[in-house]
């Protein structure tokens, strides 16, 4: 059968058929196709969030473009107003902005500067604001000036500013140095409107059985216009008890006058401590030595000491020193005289990841002096000035010690807050004689060439700001006044080796 050539030809399809109301669009913003009225709210809340933040960067662009062709047209600070400081005084603000500012009445024409020079001088004020801590937020902005006789280039730098809360109560329990304790604080913050503090603290604990401090510090403008200069007047009493190792407790009652100043990555403080010490409460069991330390003392004294801490971490440092220097002179009044000096070295390093190494060494000099009719150099020094290394419970007059120490991440687990932990420590402390003139080279000799040695492994739980260790120790030399103990031994505190 023949067939024509048009019956091997594809059928003709009509073109399909739409709606002229059916849309044709694609989405183009990243809109959904398919959702609901609450999908389609997000997602026009999102497209307006993005529009505005596009605008807001468009504007910051241009006035940032604006400010960067303008810093070096002509513009002169008329003057520096604060607003919003309604509990601190005008003294006190004006003599922070005051050097800031250039006065025409002085005599001399005012320094000439530019837009520059002012947004410079507007950050420094407002880091100087801020440091003084008594605001919460400090927003500055630049006004064309008010005063009549400003010239056209003359701007007023207009701080507003929300100060923080004038009171502050906290009550806390804290664990450190083998002992607890709890304590309530009471702060009351620019007191005087100067940005001063008075802070009251109350401290009930198992070993200092109650602390009281009254403390009020200022910053002292007149020797440092950026704060970090800091005076403090302290009173101060306290109890502790040290019957487990001394059979005798120990009451103090005080006063202090100090001066803090920041230098370089450290601190030195400089301090006056008027204090009045009891040694009571003898136990039955306490021994002659420690019976004839009971009594009153009365010290006054002046101290300096040296802080400088560039450690990564307190606790665990893998990078980092840390340097403590302090100095003592009694002896101006009262019946105690002396020279002591601690220093205290710590070098951490990283040896590997997870690993660290650390270094430290402490050592101390209690010297006799005899000043002003105070007790004579002949004299043994008081148990409430000595050093305490280890178990010996009379104290010493001269100590050192050194460590190496070696921290550890759990395998698998550095995330956790306990370390692995090995060490050796040595060390030694020795008491003057003073029946005799003191050879202080062959003391000093004698205390190096004999040390007492210790090593061991444990474990380390980091439990902020306090550190708890479980080790297992063994002595390794031992002198006869050492009260030594083979295996656990438990110890929390703030400073180690």
């Amino acid at each position: 059968m023949n067939t024509s050539p048009i019956d091997d030809e594809e059928p003709i399809v009509p073109p399909r058929f739409t709606t002229p109301l059916r849309s044709t669009s694609s989405p183009r913003d990243h809109e959904p196709t398919d959702a609901s009225l609450e999908e389609l709210r997000r997602w026009q809340q999102q497209r307006a969030e993005r529009k505005l933040r596009g605008e807001y960067e468009s504007q910051v662009k241009k006035l940032v473009e604006v400010i960067s062709e303008n810093l070096d047209q002509p513009a002169r600070i008329g003057a520096i107003r604060v607003e919003g400081a309604e509990k601190t005084r005008t003294s006190f603000v004006g003599s922070l902005v005051k050097p800031y500012i250039a006065s025409p009445t002085d005599g001399t024409s005012p320094r000439p500067t530019t837009l520059s020079d002012v947004i410079s001088t507007t950050n420094e004020v407002q880091s100087l604001l801020m440091a003084t801590q008594i605001f919460k937020s400090v927003k500055p902005t630049l006004e064309r000036s008010w005063s009549p006789l400003a010239e056209q280039d003359d701007i007023d730098i207009v701080f507003k500013c929300a100060e923080k809360g004038k009171y502050f109560i906290r009550t806390a329990t804290d664990v450190g140095n083998q002992e607890g304790s709890a304590s309530a604080t009471a702060r009351i913050n620019n007191v005087f409107g100067g940005a001063e503090f008075l802070e009251g603290n109350v401290s009930f604990g198992t070993k200092t059985r109650q602390a009281f401090q009254l403390r009020l510090e200022a910053p002292v403008v007149s020797l440092d216009r950026s704060l970090r200069t800091r005076g403090e007047i302290s009173a101060f009493s306290t109890e502790r008890d040290f019957t487990s190792f001394a059979s005798v407790s120990e009451g103090v009652k005080g006063l202090k006058l100090a001066l803090r100043t920041p230098w370089r990555q450290g601190s030195h403080e400089v301090a006056y401590e008027l204090t009045s010490r009891h040694i009571g409460n003898v136990a039955e069991n306490a021994s002659l030595s420690m019976r004839e330390a009971t009594g009153h003392s009365f010290k006054s004294a002046v101290t300096h000491t040296y802080l400088r801490d560039t450690r990564d971490d307190t606790m665990f440092g893998s990078r980092g020193t840390y340097t403590k220097i302090a100095h003592e002179v009694a002896g101006l009044g009262g019946d105690v005289s002396h020279f002591k000096s601690e220093s205290v070295f710590q070098v951490s390093r990283r040896v590997a990841d997870g690993l660290s190494l650390s270094f430290s060494t402490a050592s101390g000099l209690l010297y006799p002096l005899s000043l002003y009719g105070s007790r004579p150099s002949s004299a043994q020094s008081m148990f409430s000035d000595r050093f305490q290394l280890g178990g010996d419970s009379l104290g010493g007059d001269l100590y050192w010690s050194a460590g190496v120490s070696m921290f550890s991440d759990v395998p698998k687990k550095p995330h956790w807050p306990i370390k692995l932990h090995a060490f050796i420590n040595a060390g030694r402390l020795d008491a003057l004689n003073r029946s005799k003139p003191i050879d202080l080279v062959a003391s000093i000799k004698q205390t190096l060439t004999q040390p007492s040695i210790s090593a061991g492994v444990g474990l380390i739980y980091r439990f902020d700001p306090v550190r708890v260790e479980v080790n297992i120790g063994v002595p390794l030399v031992a002198s006869r006044s050492d009260l030594t103990r083979r295996g656990v031994q438990v110890g929390m505190g703030l400073e180690f080796l």
